[in-house]
């Protein structure tokens, strides 16, 4: 096998199996060649991923090392695309009563879900995540796009129990948009006791919703590994009930009325 050729395989191996242990072994005997070619090409690889500010490779010495892919967001390709999202979300045909913005189009963007879940994955890349928690509907791409840079499975926190799912814990919260007591269930055999997860979500004012998925996860014995949202709104009438999360856009100064938003970059980029 060519070299060239042999570098886009082991390229390709490697985006596919992020946060991955993968040992030199494998690589000499799937493409027939020496550990020291396999180590040049893999040094060629991880100047390229750097380079592009995508991800890095990281060797683990001793018998069982071997190269992990780690994927990343340089800070000049994590500000570019924010300012681009936030100029996207300042059209003001987006905006929808109470203060809310259509961003259906956005979460359904392929490219644009695949760049906010390295985005985040960038930031909680050291956080020892094992799970994805997300509530239905809307945050499930986020979420699945958070963990498929993680490697991690995702669970879906829903309002009414399926019985496809088996038995499930639920509670009730309060909406903090709504102030309207809610319920949201999980199936049992989503979590292990002492699991670390890490919440995701689209859209976040008073963050009832979020607290609620606190409340459950501490039914689970779960831990909360960190908060992500993809934009948050400010709202004078309501107080705030989650404080320790990220958010990627801050939505501010939303005049219905006069028909004008100001969208910013969020706290993850000051944290």
């Amino acid at each position: 096998m060519k070299r060239s050729e042999r570098l886009v395989g082991m390229t390709y191996y490697l985006l596919e199996h992020p946060q991955q242990l993968v040992s030199l072994p494998f690589f000499t005997e799937a493409y027939d060649a020496a550990k020291s070619s396999v180590s040049e090409d893999l040094g060629i690889i991880n100047q390229m991923f750097q380079k592009q500010g995508i991800g890095e490779l990281l060797t683990v010495a001793g018998a069982a090392g071997g190269v992990k892919f780690i994927p990343f967001n340089s800070q000049e390709n994590s500000e570019s695309f924010a300012d681009l999202l936030a100029k996207q979300l300042e059209d003001p045909e987006r905006l929808l009563p109470g203060g809310y913005l259509f961003m259906s189009d956005l979460l359904g963007d392929p490219e644009t879900i695949r760049n906010i879940g390295r985005l985040f994955a960038t930031h909680f890349s050291d956080q020892n995540v094992d799970v994805i928690m997300t509530v239905a509907t809307k945050g499930i791409p986020l979420a699945y796009a958070v963990a498929s840079f993680l490697n991690v499975p995702v669970v879906i926190v829903r309002r009414d129990p399926k019985v496809t799912e088996g038995s499930t814990v639920s509670i009730n919260y309060v909406s903090g948009s709504s102030r309207k007591i809610q319920t949201m269930v999980l199936p049992k055999r989503s979590l292990q006791k002492g699991a670390n997860v890490l919440i995701i979500d689209d859209f976040m004012k008073a963050g009832g919703t979020i607290d609620g998925m606190k409340s459950l996860l501490a039914e689970f014995e779960a831990n909360v590994a960190g908060i992500g949202v993809l934009a948050e709104a400010e709202d004078e009438d309501e107080e705030r009930v989650v404080q320790d999360y990220v958010s990627l856009l801050q939505i501010n100064n939303v005049d219905i009325k006069e028909k004008k938003i100001e969208v910013h970059r969020g706290t993850i980029f000051k944290s």
